[in-house]
């Protein structure tokens, strides 16, 4: 009986906190106008490389001659202080918005109500995880998936890729990796500065370089190569765009 009604305790909890994000959400939008209705939203999530994977698809946007705008934390921030980005971005002119947030963040539902484009998960290392355990973090990670992103990027080559197959995008879902299916690493190399790696982006075998150096920048230009590709973006715009960033 205890358990049981702790059960319940912790359900009325989560469903005061979901409508108390709904009433801010809509109080935010009013007050700032609604900017998303002119602009696309790219989150970006996972333990590591939420950063660099932002600037790569910064440049490769602005390779295409789109105005972005980019909000990169590794902190939880409150809904408010997005709003406010997103009323600054549209203000400023943008149609791109590129937003990390890590899995605290979506926890406390900072995106509620939002319209997602594109949600990345760049990779989940549990060793990583700092004031949750691996089943808290995967729950936290299902908020942003679940509000139906139009395109979703994973990290096949994630040992935990298992636990979060199943999130998908409304329109495509891409994966990338080494076991990759739709960007697939073939091989790469390490230089002092910078990387270099051959990929088979759906089926055509192109070279992805960065002057940004170590092993993990491969998967990170992966990830980034896949949200072009889901974005619809010409490849060369993609190898130029990550090309272009310097760390």
């Amino acid at each position: 009986m205890k358990k049981e009604s702790d059960k319940k305790g912790k359900n009325k909890n989560g469903g005061m906190k979901v409508r108390s994000q709904k009433i801010k959400s809509r109080l935010l939008r009013s007050y700032y106008g609604n900017p998303m209705k002119d602009m696309k939203l790219i989150a970006i999530t996972g333990t590591t490389g939420k950063t660099i994977v932002a600037h790569f698809v910064h440049e490769i946007l602005r390779a295409t001659g789109e105005q972005v705008a980019v909000f990169a934390s590794d902190q939880p921030f409150k809904m408010g202080v997005l709003h406010k980005f997103l009323s600054d971005a549209w203000k400023a002119g943008a149609n791109y918005v590129i937003v990390t947030v890590p899995a605290e963040g979506l926890r406390d539902n900072v995106f509620y109500g939002l319209p997602v484009e594109v949600a990345a998960m760049t990779n989940f290392v549990t060793a990583g995880l700092k004031d949750m355990t691996p089943e808290e973090y995967i729950e936290n990670e299902k908020v942003l998936f679940n509000m139906k992103p139009n395109l979703v990027a994973l990290n096949h080559d994630d040992i935990n890729y298992d636990t979060f197959k199943d999130f998908k995008g409304v329109r495509e879902t891409l994966d990338f990796g080494n076991t990759g299916t739709g960007v697939k690493v073939l091989n790469s190399k390490l230089y002092p500065k910078g990387t270099e790696a051959t990929m088979s982006i759906r089926s055509d075998i192109e070279t992805v370089a960065s002057f940004v150096s170590g092993e993990t920048v491969v998967s990170y230009m992966a990830c980034a190569v896949a949200i072009g590709v889901l974005l619809g973006i010409d490849t060369e715009k993609i190898l130029d765009g990550i090309a272009n960033y310097e760390a």
